[in-house]
């Protein structure tokens, strides 16, 4: 049965009786310290700042550092001293494997957190195997809001890798249903950014950050998401800007921003940001630097080795055969495989057709990841990829077009984020 109690290493703590046990055993707690454990626990997957800690133990009320300080010491005194890692100058982060939340059936929870665990792993079977989990999950508890977040951020990995069909209408289905059980859930809202630029909805996911933002103020997570969204409506400096606050709010933080450095032509700055599991674009990067043999070395490496589903093997497959000088080959691949709401993807793979001077092919995938939800005049303007259709008609038209809609994305931009975001990010 679900309870009031959080669960964490050795330990077990029930807000409502203001407890905290180890073993079975009470441990007392000033009531500030156990006021700021609450607050880490609660939000263990994010750092907190210090200004919320702050606000939530002191509101209203100016003391020294000492104070918090003292209460990490007491904490830490109890928990050991690595449960709260000190992000300098930021604010500190709960690293206790949280195994237990009130509201949540054990068996439910177990599942989560395995469900989590294999979704890290990022290959096709693990995802299934995830996405089978956070079932299970709800199935035990239909009310665990985050389980239908990873639910739906589990389906829509399915399609990515594994081509499930149907899946963004399910995906869309367990995120609406999480935010119905809890509409401010930050890996609902982080996880349905991905999704909603996917389907060409950029400019509703701009509206909801804001909303976030306002409500949240400095909120790393929304900065994070704002990253893709302001690179999918061609914002690629206010992109950059982005992952800057986000950085500057939480410097663990993970954004997409090496794809905006790829598509500004800042190629070296891509191994600065490019981190987790690596696929396509440090290769493409090298390719765009002219170092061909290191980059499909990469590719091949990866293609022989990685378990890819459609996406990654239709991106990888096909720069491969262009740096192999198998045009005929890259186009086929391009060309017979289905791509299903991946903006992103289809300008890529317009830049694969512009740097075999396919020109008909090529503005015609542009044409489609514009209308898709995905353009780029900076690229279309400076990236060599394109040299060779920077002279035809409908490349300019392309070009114009993109322009257009940049123009209304930052003007939407400004009118919505204005007063909680755009004036940080220029």
């Amino acid at each position: 049965m679900a309870d009031d109690t959080y669960l964490f290493g050795e330990f077990s703590m029930s807000v409502p009786e203001r407890r905290l046990l180890r073993d079975g055993k009470c441990i007392t707690l000033p009531p500030k310290a156990f006021d700021a454990l609450h607050l880490l626990v609660r939000r263990h997957e994010s750092l907190v700042s210090r200004t919320d800690i702050f606000s939530t133990l002191w509101p209203g009320i100016h003391v020294s550092e000492a104070n918090l300080t003292n209460t990490i010491v007491v904490l830490r005194k109890v928990l050991g001293r690595d449960a709260i890692q000190t992000v300098s100058k930021f604010g500190y982060r709960f690293t206790l494997p949280v195994t237990g939340e009130p509201g949540v059936t054990q068996a439910a929870y177990a599942s989560f957190v395995r469900g989590k665990e294999l979704l890290t792993e990022r290959s096709p079977d693990s995802i299934l195997r995830a996405h089978d989990l956070f079932l299970v999950c709800i199935a035990r508890d239909p009310q665990f809001a985050a389980a239908w977040a990873w639910l739906g951020r589990s389906r829509r990995l399915l399609e990515k890798f594994k081509g499930h069909p149907g899946t963004p209408e399910l995906a869309e289905a367990a995120f609406q249903r999480a935010f119905a059980i809890d509409p401010d859930l930050a890996c609902a809202h982080q996880f349905y950014t991905q999704l909603q630029v996917d389907s060409g909805q950029a400019s509703q996911a701009m509206i909801r950050l804001a909303s976030r933002l306002t409500r949240h103020g400095d909120d790393a997570e929304s900065f994070a998401g704002l990253v893709q969204v302001l690179r999918c409506c061609g914002l690629l400096e206010e992109s950059v800007a982005a992952h800057e606050k986000a950085a500057a709010l939480d410097p663990t933080i993970k954004t997409s921003v090496a794809h905006t450095h790829f598509l500004r032509g800042a190629f070296a700055r891509v191994f600065e940001t490019y981190t987790g599991a690596l696929y396509y674009l440090d290769a493409a990067a090298w390719a765009a630097l002219g170092s061909t043999e290191q980059a499909a070395a990469l590719l091949r490496e990866r293609l022989a080795k990685l378990n890819l589903g459609p996406v990654m093997s239709v991106l990888m497959g096909s720069l491969l055969a262009i740096l192999d000088s198998k045009t005929a080959e890259a186009i086929n691949i391009i060309e017979n495989t289905e791509v299903v709401r991946e903006p992103e993807l289809l300008f890529y793979l317009a830049r694969h057709l512009g740097m075999l001077n396919a020109a008909e092919l090529a503005i015609r995938m542009l044409r489609r990841a514009r209308r898709e939800g995905f353009w780029s005049s900076c690229t279309l303007k400076q990236d060599s990829a394109f040299a060779g259709l920077r002279n035809l008609p409908e490349f300019e038209r392309e070009i114009r077009e993109s322009e257009r809609l940049e123009a209304h994305a930052s003007q939407v931009f400004r009118q919505t984020l204005g007063s909680a975001a755009a004036q940080q990010v220029p």
